[in-house]
C-alpha cells in the first residue's frame, strides 16, 4: 500500500513524524464481534457498529477533510491527517482568506507537540512548541481515536460505564492518562465525544477546559463507520459553545493500513 506523500511545506520534523505515523498495521486480525462482549454496553454497540465483521484491525489512517475553520471569520479550508492514536499524528491544512492562503500543521509524536502556520507560506501567523502545546495536542490525539475504531481494542485503555447511553475511554498518551467520553446513540451511531483538554482558548492561562467534538450523519471506508462530519470546539454544550467552536469538517477519505 503506497504511503501519502506529505505536503512540500512540512517542516523537516514534520515530514519525519509523516512518514512514521503511515507506518502498516502488522499482522492486523480480522474483526470478530465477540472481541466487543467484554466492553460496557455503549462501548460495544459502538464497536460493533463501527467495525463490519472480519474487517482487518487497521489502526493507522490517513483522513482527506474539507470544511471551515473559524480565523477571525469563518474561513473555507481543506486538509490531510497522518494519525495514529496514542503515538501521534500531524495536520497539515490550507485555509483561505480571501484571495490568501494560510497553510501550517499541528503535529505530535514521542511526547513533543508543535503548531507552524504561515500566511502565503511565508509570513508567520501562529506558532509554538513547549509544555502546554505539547500537553494540548495530546488531548487532541486522546480524543481522535475514534476515527480508527480499531483502537477501541487495544487493552492499554480502560473503559468505564457512565450510563446507558455514555462510556468513559481511558487512554494514556504521553506522561497522561485522559479521559474521553463516548455518547452512543441505540444504533450505535457515535453522537459526541468530548474530555477536559488542557489549553487556552480565553486567552488566559493555560488550564483544562471541556473540548469536544457533535457528530453528525455516518460514511463508511474499509469496513469502519465514522461520523461524516464534525463540529469541534471548547465548551460543548454549554452557553460558551457559539464562543468555543472553532471547526466545522466533512470527511471526505479515509485511507487504513
Amino acid at each position: 500500500m503506497s504511503v501519502v506523500v506529505a505536503p512540500p511545506y512540512l517542516s523537516y520534523e514534520a515530514r519525519r513524524d509523516w512518514q512514521l505515523l503511515q507506518a502498516a498495521t502488522e499482522d492486523p486480525e480480522p474483526f470478530d464481534p465477540a472481541r466487543a462482549g467484554l466492553l460496557p454496553e455503549p462501548a460495544r454497540r459502538w464497536l460493533l457498529h463501527a467495525i463490519a465483521p472480519g474487517t482487518p484491525l487497521l489502526r493507522a489512517v490517513v483522513l482527506e477533510t474539507h470544511g471551515t475553520i473559524r480565523l477571525g471569520g469563518w474561513r473555507t479550508f481543506h486538509a490531510t491527517q497522518a494519525l495514529l492514536p496514542m503515538v501521534g499524528f500531524v495536520w497539515t491544512a490550507t485555509a483561505y482568506v480571501g484571495l490568501l492562503n494560510v497553510q501550517g500543521f499541528d503535529r505530535y509524536l514521542c511526547g513533543a507537540g508543535e503548531m507552524r502556520w504561515r500566511l502565503m507560506n511565508t509570513i508567520p501567523v501562529m506558532s509554538g512548541t513547549g509544555e502546554d502545546i505539547t500537553r494540548s495536542a495530546a488531548g487532541r490525539l486522546a480524543s481522535e481515536f475514534v476515527l480508527a475504531p480499531a483502537v477501541a481494542l487495544d487493552p492499554r485503555i480502560r473503559w468505564k460505564p457512565v450510563d446507558d447511553r455514555r462510556v468513559i475511554a481511558c487512554l494514556p498518551v504521553g506522561d497522561e492518562e485522559h479521559e474521553v467520553t463516548l455518547d452512543v446513540a441505540p444504533s450505535g451511531r457515535l453522537t459526541a465525544v468530548t474530555l477536559q483538554r488542557w489549553g487556552n482558548p480565553d486567552q488566559e492561562r493555560y488550564r483544562e477546559h471541556p473540548f469536544g467534538a457533535r457528530c453528525e450523519g455516518e460514511i463508511t471506508f474499509d469496513g469502519f463507520t465514522l461520523p461524516e462530519s464534525l463540529r469541534v470546539g471548547w465548551w460543548p454544550d454549554m452557553e460558551r459553545w457559539a464562543e468555543g467552536e472553532f471547526l466545522r469538517f466533512s470527511i471526505d477519505d479515509a485511507l487504513y493500513r
